[in-house]
């Protein structure tokens, strides 16, 4: 279920509390409304409203340390790229083929990932295997002197750094938000909620406000799903740094 069918459900589930609130308020007794009544009703609403705004605090933080480590995760990837390319650039004209091949492997990493045209859905796939075939031939290299004996070294090195970058990037992107948590969550929205119609006169400036209130709620919980998924969500990372490192590439 994608992000924004959840936060539809979240908003239904809100909104929908504070409009059986509403209805609650007409059926129910006169001295159930009494002052006292509304002031233990608005007590335990207090709580349930810090509980949920400490909550959604974690939740946003938890969700932005996930972009922000997947953005980092990119960056880091494209240097590396850059870097391996010109290792093996000094290397040696024999190295032609494994430039070719770590252009090939990038420019594929691309097209899997931002899909031209969007004819299909982005996604960060697993590794493939030409990135094992190029860890394969670097460490298949004969340094004939000291100079590529430590080149050598330091493409062994960068590679297979890129390799455990690529993979950490595919582990992260598994991560999603608790759901256990998320509905208890929603939960706490939807009675506070039922508490708001409970206290609210029926009027559409009421109603009006508790409709928008709940769209902002939604809106909240449609923001952190989609920071655990910045290569398909609304806010996707932009492909812009390993594009640079590839006009890099072969130079």
């Amino acid at each position: 279920m994608n992000s924004i069918a959840v936060s539809l459900i979240v908003f239904a589930c809100v909104f929908g509390g504070a409009l059986f609130g509403m209805l609650l308020r007409v059926a129910l007794p006169q001295h159930h409304l009494s002052a006292d009544s509304k002031d233990v009703v608005k007590l335990g609403m207090g709580l349930v409203a810090t509980m949920s705004a400490l909550v959604l605090g974690l939740l946003v933080a938890s969700a932005k340390s996930s972009y922000d480590a997947q953005s980092s995760a990119l960056t880091d990837m494209s240097s590396k790229v850059v870097l391996l390319d010109r290792v093996l650039a000094h290397y040696g004209p024999e190295t032609r083929e494994l430039r070719n091949l770590l252009r090939t492997t990038i420019v594929d990493f691309l097209d899997r990932t931002w899909p031209k045209g969007r004819a299909s859905s982005s996604e960060l796939a697993a590794p493939s295997g030409s990135g094992e075939i190029l860890i394969d031939k670097i460490q298949d290299l004969s340094p004939q002197d000291d100079r590529q004996r430590v080149l050598h070294a330091q493409a062994v090195s960068t590679v297979m750094g890129l390799g455990q970058t690529r993979w950490l990037q595919f582990a992260q992107s598994t991560t999603s938000i608790s759901m256990p948590l998320l509905v208890m969550v929603v939960f706490w929205l939807a009675t506070l909620f039922l508490g708001f119609g409970l206290l609210a006169p029926r009027n559409g400036t009421v109603v009006s406000s508790l409709f928008l209130t709940a769209m902002s709620v939604s809106g909240a919980i449609l923001l952190i799903l989609a920071m655990y998924t910045p290569y398909s969500g609304l806010f996707q990372l932009s492909n812009a740094p390993l594009r640079a490192a590839l006009t890099q590439l072969g130079k």
